[in-house]
C-alpha cells in the first residue's frame, strides 16, 4: 500500500480504477493499495462466524456515531487517519479484560472491599461483584465503582459473611457495546 501526500495527481482521488488499484482518503493523505481480487473457495464456519460479528460491528458503528455524543466520544479517542466510526466498529469487536482482582481487604465484614483492575480498549461502562457462599447462595451483590485516575474499580461490601471458606466471587465487566467478560474466582 502507497500513500501519497499532497501533489497534483492524486489529490482527492478516491474509488477503484479498473481492477487494479483503489484510492481511498484519511487525514488529509490519499491511499493507494491493489484492489481486492475475488474470493476463491469455501468459507469456513470461523469465517462466516466473524463476518456475521463484523456485520453486528458495522450496525453498532453506525447507531453509536448516529447518537452526537457517542460520536463526540469516540471521535475524541481516534487516533490519527482514524475516524469515529472505525474506532466504534473496533469498540464491539473487543471485549474488556479483567487484569487483576484484588481481595486482600474484603474479611466478610461490612466496609471491607474488593478491587478489580479492568480495562477496555475504549472504555470500561461497568463492573459488577457478586459475592457467593460455598454452597452457591448468594451473599450479595453490586456495581463497583471507578477508582478517579486509574483503570482499578472497587466494591465495598455491604453485607457480613461469616464464612469465607470456599467462598467465590464473580466479576462481570462490560464496554459500551454490551461486550461481557466474566470471571470466577474463590476467595482465600
Amino acid at each position: 500500500m502507497a500513500k501519497v501526500g499532497n501533489n497534483i495527481v492524486t489529490t482527492g482521488l478516491s474509488g477503484k480504477l479498473g481492477n487494479l488499484l483503489v484510492f481511498r482518503n484519511r487525514a488529509g493523505k490519499t491511499i493507494v493499495s491493489q484492489a481486492p481480487g475475488e474470493r476463491k473457495g469455501e468459507w469456513t464456519d470461523a469465517q462466516l462466524k466473524h463476518r456475521a460479528r463484523f456485520q453486528e460491528a458495522i450496525i453498532y458503528a453506525k447507531s453509536a456515531i448516529a447518537d452526537e455524543t457517542t460520536k463526540e466520544a469516540y471521535k475524541t479517542a481516534a487516533d490519527n487517519g482514524q475516524s469515529a466510526f472505525n474506532v466504534a466498529v473496533a469498540d464491539f469487536m473487543n471485549a474488556p479484560h479483567i487484569d487483576e482482582i484484588d481481595m486482600s481487604s474484603y474479611t466478610g465484614e461490612p466496609g471491607g472491599y474488593i478491587q478489580v483492575r479492568a480495562v477496555d480498549d475504549f472504555q470500561v461502562a461497568e463492573v459488577s461483584v457478586s459475592i457467593l457462599n460455598a454452597d452457591g447462595s448468594e451473599v450479595e451483590k453490586g456495581m463497583a465503582e471507578l477508582v478517579p485516575g486509574n483503570s482499578w474499580w472497587k466494591y465495598s461490601a455491604t453485607a457480613k459473611n461469616d464464612t469465607l471458606q470456599n467462598d467465590k466471587i464473580i466479576i462481570r465487566v462490560s464496554d459500551i457495546p454490551g461486550n461481557l467478560t466474566e470471571m470466577e474466582k474463590e476467595i482465600e
